[in-house]
């Protein structure tokens, strides 16, 4: 196998350059502050994202670039979603003919409303084919610890997606290959926003009546932005889809889940999102989501009650009632 080289050395890039490494392939894990790459490569570890995991001798960290990107066989971009086409721009001039081009971030650039996969290949033209999108119930230390899970890989080529679960498959990662990419992106950055209204429901002791709910009133908004957007309706039945959710909303290392529960114990967002060193991506995507319903035409109740707390005051408790009393509708509705 070549090798690959992971751009962004946050939690999950790092789990990713861990897992690739422990197979025996050489990694080149790319941290965008010089100053860190070389107190990565002495203490073998990434102290500030993934404590507690040693790096193996075929992970190397490197603060250029190119050194990250020239020759390798796989490029894994895991960068904060609004930062992504910055990042694109920035290895475009190092990335081979041949190299496939994976994003595992998920997020939606707010203004374009573009899907990681979409700023790739807008930065890199004539990729189409070999680009894809990596997404699952995959919490980064859970991951990094050798738990079980398993992922899904949505590439336009066949052969592109077949190459790339090969090189991630591992004893513990088990990857699945599909061909929406753009519900596998959707369903992956959507998720957060309700991961958030998760955590409001943990918070305010609703219980798991309300959250069950929640959760899949939930993957119905998400389907019907999704299906309206291009994407299959059985991707959001997949582990992008309920898969992901379930993990993201269930787990106490979700980042959205515990912005949630925060905002409910009464903190302010600015607040919260200065007291951590991580990108909490459910905040921007509320943004992106709402401008997303608007252009195709698609009601999103739970994203809107969301962005009135997050960004107009309103009080969370308010927010439920006037989800509960809104007019009755058929459960599928929009989806068929």
């Amino acid at each position: 196998m070549g090798a690959v080289g992971v751009i962004g050395s946050g939690a999950w890039g790092t789990t990713l350059a861990l897992l690739l490494a422990n197979k025996g392939i050489t990694t080149t894990l790319w941290e965008h502050r010089a100053e860190r790459a070389p107190e990565m490569r002495q203490q073998r570890e990434n102290v500030l994202f993934l404590p507690g995991f040693h790096f193996p001798p075929m992970l190397h960290v490197t603060a250029d670039i190119e050194e990250a990107v020239r020759e390798k066989e796989l490029l894994l971009l895991v960068t904060p979603s609004q930062r992504m086409r910055e990042n694109v721009r920035l290895l475009a001039p190092y990335v081979g003919k041949e190299t496939l081009l994976v994003s595992a971030s998920k997020g939606i650039e707010i203004g374009t409303l573009k899907r990681m996969t979409e700023i790739v290949e807008e930065e890199l033209p004539g990729s189409h084919t070999r680009i894809a999108a990596l997404s699952g119930p995959n919490i980064a230390r859970e991951v990094a610890e050798g738990k079980p899970t398993a992922a899904v890989v949505a590439a336009y080529e066949s052969n592109t997606g077949v190459h790339i679960r090969t090189l991630l498959t591992a004893v513990h990662f088990r990857v699945y290959t599909a061909h929406d990419v753009i519900g596998v992106e959707l369903a992956g950055a959507l998720k957060n926003i309700i991961a958030i209204g998760a955590g409001f429901n943990d918070g305010m002791n609703y219980g798991e009546n309300a959250k069950a709910a929640f959760i899949t009133r939930g993957l119905a908004e998400i389907a019907r932005l999704g299906i309206a957007a291009g994407a299959h309706p059985l991707t959001f039945a997949g582990l992008a889809g309920i898969g992901d959710l379930i993990a993201t909303c269930a787990s106490p290392l979700s980042r959205n889940q515990q912005l949630g529960r925060r905002l409910a114990a009464g903190e302010k967002l600015d607040a919260i999102l200065k007291s951590t060193h991580t990108v909490v991506e459910g905040v921007s995507t509320t943004r992106a989501a709402l401008q997303m319903a608007t252009r195709y035409q698609v009601e999103m109740p739970i994203t809107h009650q969301l962005s009135m707390i997050l960004f107009e005051g309103l009080d969370p408790h308010k927010a439920v009632p006037e989800l509960m009393m809104r007019d009755p509708k058929s459960e599928l509705e929009g989806m068929l």
